[in-house]
């Protein structure tokens, strides 16, 4: 059986990646935040150039 080119064991492959990816991407975007919030909160207060 095929959808769009594909066969169905391709599809399953495909939503199991994005399944278990996305966890990973809100943990990192979690992360992100948290670090860029650390880096404006340790340049505050400081004398010299503004980034």
């Amino acid at each position: 059986m095929t959808l769009l080119g594909l066969e169905l064991y391709w599809w399953l492959v495909i939503a199991i990646i994005l399944v278990i990816s996305i966890p990973f991407k809100i943990k990192f975007m979690k992360w992100w935040g948290k670090r860029q919030q650390e880096k404006k909160n340790s340049q505050r207060g400081k004398w010299g150039d503004d980034e």
